[in-house]
């Protein structure tokens, strides 16, 4: 039965909620913004290497997951940003049955470490640094509805923002992913190039590239965006075959994405986004939607 490469979560949560590890904003020092997002991610079209198909055997494939997110501020230039999902997995037809559970802890490390303001704009560059691990036994070797590839990974990211007094901003971000072993539930695979006698396969790191371009100023954030995100090696899904954990994935997402924080109460926002694939190799061409509450809670009360 052919199967495809699920889009792997966890090196791209970063997208969901405010204050996050690819732009270029802050959370005030002693300020935790907090709450839950939701997503939708459906395909069935997908890319067999460069090769353009469809899967009769499998229907849809769905993803949803529920996040929880929180982003605090140690001092107003250091953040730190958690993330826990909850994710379920299913086809629309045939025998594979979905997964569901806990899949990775992310936390990450932002830091303003240089900005520069001008009369009627301001320039600011930001280091992250975000480590993940899987927080469940789910295994990796069940594409294309495994929960992950239940690696633990290590990103360092750079960005850079730019906005002007009326509240256009522009914002470049690209980190490389370091990613550990994983480890299959059998004695002996074939990656595609060779027979290996281990249980243990070396995963491929990833370099991404996020972009955006939009209006932030006051209750309001909207943006247009662009995300690509690249696996620096693996082989393709030979034909006619399963997909394997370690194949390469490349894919091109462009969405927008809209935030606005309430009247009240003080405090509460609401946040929506939807992306969709119009490129990639060994990936889903999928419809991604996200929608989710936060709310920022300021325990120095002078602020």
């Amino acid at each position: 039965m052919k199967k495809i490469y699920l889009l792997m979560l966890g090196l791209v949560p970063t997208l969901s909620f405010a204050q996050n590890l690819t732009d270029g904003l802050m959370m005030q020092k002693k300020s935790l913004c907090t709450g839950f997002m939701y997503m939708h991610d459906r395909w069935t079209d997908y890319w067999e290497g460069e090769l353009k198909r469809e899967n009769g055997n499998i229907g849809h494939v769905t993803t949803q997951s529920l996040t929880w997110v929180g982003t605090y501020g140690i001092t107003n230039k250091v953040n730190v940003i958690a993330m826990v999902p909850y994710v379920k997995t299913k086809a629309s037809q045939g025998t594979l049955s979905g997964m569901e559970g806990l899949q990775d802890l992310s936390l990450g490390l932002k830091y303003n470490f240089f900005g520069k303001k001008f009369e009627k704009s301001a320039f600011n560059t930001f280091a992250v640094l975000n480590f993940s691990t899987p927080l469940s036994d789910y295994t990796p070797d069940f594409y294309p509805l495994a929960l992950g590839a239940h690696t633990t990974n290590l990103s360092y990211r750079l960005t850079a923002y730019y906005k002007i007094q009326q509240g256009w901003f522009v914002n470049a971000s690209g980190a490389y992913t370091w990613r550990s072993n994983t480890t299959l539930d059998r004695p002996s695979y074939y990656d595609g190039n060779e027979f290996v006698m281990s249980d243990e396969v070396k995963m491929p790191n990833v370099f991404d590239v996020f972009v955006s371009m939009g209006y932030q100023k006051g209750p309001l954030q909207a943006e247009l965006n662009y995300i690509q995100l690249n696996t620096l090696g693996g082989g393709d899904i030979r034909r006619q075959d399963m997909p394997f954990v370690s194949n390469r994935m490349n894919m091109i997402k462009t969405g927008a994405l809209v935030m606005y924080y309430l009247p009240k109460p003080q405090g509460m926002a609401v946040r929506g986004s939807a992306h969709y694939t119009v490129a990639g190799r060994n990936a889903g061409q999928s419809t991604t939607l996200m929608a989710g509450v936060l709310y920022t809670i300021k325990f120095d009360k002078n602020q």
